[in-house]
């Protein structure tokens, strides 16, 4: 497996969603959300928007995204957007960061920290693993956690893996109403950041200051490292016809550093694309009322 750029001149790339032969992203610093056309052309759309991790398909082709102020909808179509979820249960909306759909419609969800993640000075504040249903009912399903990042889901639907950067990756088991229990260590790898399972049940990890992206077994144990070439490794997802195209977010070699020092990086983040001998796990579409 070796990946090839396919965009670059972007700050900090996040979020990468296939839809058909389009590829999804976010520039997450600089702001903005884009497509990459089959045909190499980009369209960007709210180029004002910053703090875009994560980005769903909704099942009237428009798309979900996350920000640090609610969670929006977009129409590719005509440009249009407008919010899903703005107050969480009557309080200031948490922020939203890398998310996943629940497949019944709605999605989980992890929350920003407000405070030590961009050289600001303060604390930073523990975030927490949120489910969003189709009527807009927000839980929170697990927290007191550090950088909340990558979700997936396993193949039989029982098993959830979330990301918490600077400790590894957990697993927890899945009730019918969506609640989680039994949390415990799936893969100690403390530069996890995004992640995507694949059909077999392995789980990606992309690893943020180590120049790569790894296979976990679905009993954990470490089956494969491909290097990527940016140190910062933010994100990944499969797609294409078959779900053996996989598609790697970067923050360039040192974008996470210079934005710890309260500094914009430099246009260095690149998508990366790659061939996988395994196909990903299809990702199911949100069911939320948009208009």
């Amino acid at each position: 497996m070796e990946f090839k750029e396919v965009a670059s001149g972007y700050t900090f790339l996040e979020g990468p969603r296939t839809q058909g032969d389009a590829v999804w992203f976010t520039d997450l610093l600089a702001g903005g959300v884009f497509r990459l056309n089959a045909d190499g052309s980009t369209d960007s759309f709210l180029p004002g928007k910053h703090h875009i991790g994560g980005i769903c398909l909704n099942h009237d082709g428009r798309i979900i995204l996350g920000g640090n102020d609610a969670h929006y909808w977009l129409d590719p179509e005509t440009g249009e957007h407008g919010v899903v979820l703005g107050e969480v249960n009557g309080a200031r909306h948490p922020g939203s960061n890398d998310m996943l759909p629940d497949g019944k419609g709605g999605l989980y969800w992890g929350t920003t920290s407000n405070g030590g993640e961009y050289g600001d000075g303060r604390e930073p504040e523990l975030t927490r693993l949120m489910h969003l249903d189709t009527a807009g009912k927000v839980r929170v399903v697990s927290e007191g956690l550090s950088f909340a990042n990558g979700v997936g889901i396993s193949p039989d639907g029982k098993t959830l893996y979330h990301d918490e950067s600077l400790r590894g990756c957990f697993a927890y088991d899945i009730a019918a109403d969506g609640s989680l229990s039994g949390r415990r260590m799936f893969a100690p790898q403390e530069d996890c950041d995004g992640l995507a399972v694949d059909a077999e049940g392995g789980v990606w990890i992309a690893c943020c200051f180590t120049s790569q992206v790894v296979r976990y077994l679905p009993d954990g144990t470490l089956d494969r490292s491909v290097p990527i070439p940016d140190r910062n490794v933010t994100s990944i997802c499969f797609g294409g016809p078959d779900w053996s195209d996989v598609y790697v977010t970067t923050g360039g070699h040192d974008g996470i550093e210079v934005m710890m020092e309260g500094k914009m990086p430099g246009p260095d983040g690149r998508l990366f694309h790659a061939r996988s001998d395994i196909p990903g796990l299809p990702v199911a579409e949100t069911r939320f009322k948009t208009s």
